[in-house]
């Protein structure tokens, strides 16, 4: 177990940083499976006597080469982005909350308050907008910084159609 666990580690940083800096970042939950995927692949090579290294090592190159291609598929199809990664969504907009949203994300009122206190501001009405990221995390645009919030999912270039 060691000797393998000696020849795969290396292996597995340099499947990591072929497989780009997007696997390390903050995750959506395409990314987490991933990773998910190839520290259990990794943990299989290290305590299964029934998996060889060779085996092991052609599992991490499969699951690597199949985010490179689903990435490089979504940055060029629309359709394959949708399947993959889910889209921002609008919460909190001129200081009121946006009930349908947030019950669609599953989002509590206090949980838009807390982004909005942890960004040092008191008062939702100086708060352009709260957006959920396609991470989990939370944005927040005081009014302050706002401008035409094109910055919005859905904006066009005026910021209308949000």
């Amino acid at each position: 177990m060691l000797l393998v666990a000696v020849l795969v580690y290396p292996l597995l940083i340099v499947f990591l940083r072929v497989s780009g800096k997007r696997t390390l970042a903050k995750m959506n939950a395409f990314d987490l499976i991933v990773t998910v995927a190839l520290g259990s692949t990794l943990a299989t090579i290290l305590l299964s006597k029934d998996v060889s290294l060779a085996e092991g090592a052609a599992a991490l190159v499969m699951l690597v080469v199949l985010q490179l291609v689903m990435t490089w598929l979504a940055v060029r199809f629309g359709a394959v982005r949708r399947l993959l990664k889910s889209e921002p969504t609008v919460l909190l907009r001129d200081g009121s909350m946006l009930t349908d949203a947030m019950r669609a994300q599953r989002v509590t009122e206090g949980e838009i308050r807390q982004s909005v206190r942890s960004q040092g501001i008191g008062d939702l009405a100086l708060v352009a907008a709260v957006v959920l990221e396609t991470d989990g995390s939370f944005s927040v645009i005081a009014s302050a910084q706002a401008g035409d919030l094109t910055a919005l999912p859905g904006s066009s270039s005026t910021g209308d159609d949000v």
